[in-house]
C-alpha cells in the first residue's frame, strides 16, 4: 500500500473535541487498561492519544468483524475479511490526503496525523499487522511472532511516542518496546480464545517443542501444556517491559506518569496469567478497578524513579523494530 505525504489539515477546535469525546466513550467501553492510564495524560495529549487508539480499535474490529472486542458487527456477515481490510486501507489513506470521509474514526486519525506529524508508514505498518490476520499467515519462529507484535501493537507505541513531542530513535525504539510486550501479554492470555478463532500466535517452533499440534491449543487436557507455553510469553516480554521503563524519564512528566501506569497494569495481567497456570483461560484474566488505582500510583512512583536511574543501553538481542526506510 503506497501513501503520500498527508495532506490533511487538523480540524477545528470544536470538531476536534467531538470527535475526541466520542473516541474516549468508546475505549472507556472496550479498552478499561488503557482507558484508565489515558486519564493522567495532559488534556491535550488525551484527546490525540484517544483518537488514535480509536482508529486502532476500529481497525481491530472491522478485521474481527466485532464492536469493541466483543459483540459480532452487524455488517460482518456481509462482507470478507479481505474486502474489509481493503476498506480500512482505502479509507486510511482518504483521511491523510484530507479528502473528505463520513467515518469519525478515520476523521481522527487524519487529525491526529496532520497535527503530530505522524509519517504515513507508520499507519501503513500497522494495518500490515491486520493483513497478517486476514492473510493467515504462519508464524513459524518467535521472530514471526514479534514482527507480528511490532506491526499491531509496537508500532502504536512509536504512534504514541510521537503525539506525545517525542522524536528521539532511541526512545522510539523503547516505545516500540512496551507495545510488543503488551502485545505479548495479551496472546499470553488470549490463546485459547485465538485459537478458538483460527489464529495461532505461539510459534509453530514452540508447538514442536511441546509436542502439540495447533488444533490441541483448545483441548482442555492439554491446558497445563499450553500454560506452558504461556508462561514462556510472559517471561519473553519481560526484558522489553524492562527496557520500556529506560524510556520513560524522555517523555514529558504526565505522560510518562500514563505510560508507567499502563506498563504495570498489563505487566500484572501476564503475571496473573502465570500464576493461575492452567486455570488461565476458564475466564478472562484483567485487572480490577483497585488494582487500577494501585497501579496509578505505583506509575507515579515508576515514572519518577525512571528519572534517577542510571542510563542503561537497550539489549542488542531484542527484536528491533523496522527503520521508516526500511519498512
Amino acid at each position: 500500500m503506497s501513501v503520500s505525504t498527508p495532506l490533511a489539515v487538523p480540524l477545528d477546535p470544536i470538531a476536534r473535541a467531538d470527535l475526541a469525546a466520542m473516541a474516549e466513550d468508546a475505549i472507556a467501553k472496550g479498552s478499561k487498561s488503557f482507558a484508565a492510564a489515558a486519564k493522567l495524560f495532559d488534556p491535550e495529549t488525551r484527546r490525540s492519544a484517544m483518537m488514535l487508539y480509536a482508529w486502532c480499535r476500529h481497525c481491530d474490529d472491522a478485521i474481527d468483524g466485532q464492536v469493541l472486542g466483543f459483540a459480532r458487527r452487524p455488517d460482518s456477515e456481509a462482507s470478507r475479511p479481505d474486502e474489509r481490510m481493503a476498506k480500512l486501507e482505502s479509507e486510511t489513506l482518504a483521511a491523510l490526503a484530507g479528502k473528505p470521509i463520513s467515518d469519525p474514526c478515520f476523521e481522527a486519525i487524519g487529525d491526529v496525523a496532520a497535527r503530530h506529524q505522524l509519517p504515513p508508514a507508520l499507519l501503513t505498518q500497522h494495518l500490515a499487522g491486520y493483513r497478517m490476520d486476514v492473510d493467515g499467515r504462519r508464524y513459524e519462529t518467535i521472530t514471526d511472532t514479534l514482527d507480528y507484535c511490532y506491526h499491531v501493537a509496537g508500532v502504536v507505541g512509536v504512534m504514541m511516542s510521537m503525539v506525545m513531542g517525542v522524536r528521539e530513535e532511541a526512545t522510539l525504539d523503547r516505545a516500540s518496546d512496551l507495545g510488543i510486550a503488551f502485545q505479548l501479554t495479551n496472546i499470553a492470555r488470549d490463546i485459547v480464545e485465538d485459537a478458538r478463532a483460527g489464529r495461532i500466535y505461539l510459534p509453530e517452533e514452540w508447538l514442536a517443542e511441546a509436542d502439540l499440534r495447533p488444533g490441541d491449543v483448545v483441548d482442555p487436557r492439554q491446558r497445563p501444556v499450553v500454560a506452558l507455553l504461556a508462561n514462556r510469553l510472559v517471561d519473553l516480554a519481560e526484558p522489553y517491559y524492562a527496557s520500556a521503563f529506560h524510556g520513560l524519564k524522555d517523555l514529558p512528566p504526565r505522560s510518562a506518569w500514563a505510560v508507567a501506569t499502563a506498563h504495570g497494569v498489563y505487566r500484572e495481567i501476564g503475571l496473573q496469567v502465570k500464576a493461575l497456570g492452567a486455570s488461565a483461560w476458564d475466564q478472562r484474566v484483567s485487572t480490577g478497578r483497585r488494582q487500577k488505582l494501585r497501579h496509578v500510583t505505583l506509575g507515579a512512583a515508576r515514572a519518577a524513579m525512571s528519572r534517577r536511574a542510571a542510563p542503561q543501553a537497550r539489549s542488542p538481542d531484542l527484536w528491533t523494530r523496522p527503520r521508516l526506510g526500511d519498512a
